[in-house]
């Protein structure tokens, strides 16, 4: 098997057992890591929880309990979505917060889009900035959407009116979007995440 296709199945394996711990708050079973790893047997099991501990993503600790130590859940970056016209395509003490918990609600249907183009600005959302996209969730009026309009790609508000569905740019720059033949809404944006260094 070739270093890339290994790597591939590890990473596979550390998302499931991320998930897994995440939807749980606790760490598999031996038996339930079988399903997860899609192993046939506890031995086989074994071998990749010592590769997982070599690696540092898990520990045993004295009582030899397997503990979590870099179980990061990794959203998959599906691409850019075009914010312009339409193309193709005080300090206190409190308990300690996981971003994950704060901004993801439904993991599975969850997803990281890049932004380019500067047609949403005005809502806070700029060229270079990540948004995090539920497309498990039914969108409604006012929401941030991916839409996918006669065959393009592009982010806006969603505004309905009846029947009709309009896509509103938050830039003055930009007209509304009309769909002529199709739209297709692929998720709702959640929120926005923004790197400054």
């Amino acid at each position: 098997m070739k270093t890339k296709d290994k790597g591939h199945i590890l990473t596979t394996r550390i998302n499931g057992l991320s998930s897994f711990y995440h939807r749980e708050g606790r760490m598999p079973s031996f038996s339930e890591m079988e399903g997860i790893f899609r192993l046939r047997s506890k031995s086989a099991v074994h071998k990749v929880v010592s590769k997982l501990e070599a690696g540092g993503v898990i520990r045993k600790d004295g009582r030899g309990r397997l503990i979590p130590v870099s179980l990061k859940f990794p959203f998959r970056v599906l691409g850019t979505v075009e914010a312009g016209f339409p193309s193709p395509a005080e300090e206190e003490l409190a308990d300690s917060i996981s971003l994950d918990d704060m901004l993801i609600t439904n993991r599975e249907a969850t997803f990281l889009l890049k932004v380019s183009g500067d047609s949403m600005t005005e809502a806070g959302i700029m060229p270079g900035d990540m948004v995090i996209v539920d497309k498990g969730q039914t969108p409604k009026n006012g929401d941030v959407v991916i839409a996918e309009v006669d065959g393009a790609w592009t982010m806006k508000f969603l505004k309905k009116r009846g029947e009709s569905v309009i896509l509103i740019p938050a830039n003055p720059k930009y007209k509304p979007i009309r769909p002529k033949k199709e739209l297709r809404i692929a998720g709702v944006v959640t929120a926005v995440v923004r790197k400054y260094r």
